[in-house]
This record gives structure tokens, sequence and C-alpha cells, in this order.
């Protein structure tokens, strides 16, 4: 199955960006001439995803005057939260505009160059619930490490702390949509309600990939972007 539709979280506050970014979403933060979003968005369109959902809540009309409901062939919806839903529920609410059995989900604050057909056929070899598009880092403490095995299967998620060498969840996923729309409750934690309980179900694999890598939630990777806008082309 060719996964054509995509989720995108775009409804941050960005609150630790507020010292160099304010009154506008964190996805809208300015990289070059183009919000950071922009470059999500022409990633996707590289890969032929047809219609994308922004999930969307502080200033939302930010995002939607700016881009419209069009980005080069692929269409734009918008997904308006009234209120915070957390990300499980951000995601379900989202995916009620998605047309298929399954999408992508993607954070509006971080870019990975993944190879998203590489990505969906692994998630398709292995008959997954939930698929992620990983990285090997070194010498972080920024983000949990993941455990996989060499078949791909994911088996646990570690806390944040100081790892030499490890593998992180860069926040790109294939997802099968029954998981998060069936799923009771309106608020709820991707990570905690969604991916632990699949992870137990053996369900949850992992692809590693070595591209670039960004994630503007500090003002540090903010301001060192500035200087790598060609890597998001």
């Amino acid at each position: 199955m060719i996964c054509t539709e995509a989720i995108i979280l775009a409804g941050g506050f960005g609150t630790r960006l507020q010292s160099v970014v304010s009154d506008i979403p964190k996805p809208m933060a300015q990289v070059g001439e183009k919000p950071f979003l922009y470059y999500i968005l022409r990633y996707l369109e590289s890969f032929g995803i047809e219609r994308t959902v922004l999930s969307v809540g502080y200033r939302h009309e930010f995002i939607s005057q700016y881009f419209g409901d069009r980005f080069g062939a692929m269409e734009l919806f918008y997904a308006i939260e009234n209120q915070p839903l957390g990300t499980g529920g951000a995601v379900k609410y989202a995916s009620e505009m998605i047309q298929a059995n399954r999408f992508f989900l993607f954070n509006g604050d971080s870019f990975f160059r993944t190879d998203l057909e590489k990505l969906n056929d692994l998630h398709n070899q292995r008959n997954a619930k939930i698929t992620l598009s990983l990285k090997e880092m070194q010498n972080f403490d920024r983000y949990g490490s993941v455990v996989m095995d060499t078949s791909g299967l994911i088996s646990a998620f570690n806390e944040k702390r100081y790892c030499e060498s490890g593998l992180i969840n860069t926040g790109i996923y294939v997802i099968e949509k029954h998981i998060v729309a069936n799923f009771p409750e309106q608020k709820f934690s991707l990570e905690k309600d969604i991916l632990e309980k699949e992870v137990a179900n053996s369900s949850v694999y992992g692809r590693v990939f070595d591209g670039f890598f960004i994630d503007i939630g500090i003002p540090e990777d903010y301001s060192r972007i500035q200087s790598l806008v060609e890597e998001l082309m």
C-alpha cells in the first residue's frame, strides 16, 4: 500500500523560542526567506504526498492565511484544536480528515531527511501498526533513546539521559489510522498511550536513516539552522 496522506503537528506554542520568535506558531518561525513549515511541506510534496492535514491551534490563522488550501500539487486541510488535546488527541482529531487507512505523521518543528518510500516499504514488509524513522546520534542528552533489534522491531523507549551513542525518534511515523481513531479518549499522549502500548504488542518497527536532522525547539538550534538553509532544500 502506498501512503499519500500526512498529518503535521503544527499547533505548538514555541515557549522555549519566545526569546527569538514571538506571537506566531513555532512552525512559522522564519528560516531564510520562508517559514520553517514551508520546507517540511516542500519535502512532503517531493514524495508525492497528495493530501496533508495541518493540526493547528495557537494563532492558527497565521498558518492558514499563509499557505491556503494548496501547496503545489498537494491539498492542505486544517484541523483546528480549540483546546489542547495532547499529542495523541491532536493526531486522532486530525485523522478524521484522513481518507486512507494509514498516514505519515510529522512534527512541525523538526526536519529529518528520510526516504519516505523506504519507511513505508518497511511498514508493509513487517505488517506494522507504527513505523518510526530513526537517527543514530552521539553524545546526546536532549532526546530519549530507542531500543531496536536487527529486524527493525522496537522493544523500548528509554527516557532522556546522556548517551554516548544511540538511536533517537525523529518524529516521523507511518501510522495505521485505526490505532489512533479507535482510542477511547479525546485527550491523550501519543507517546505514552499509543507507542508504549503498541511496543508491548510487538507492532512498532523502525528504520535508521542518516540524513540531515534539526529540531528548532530551542534558540540554539533555531539560530544554527539560519546558516544551514540549503540542508532543507
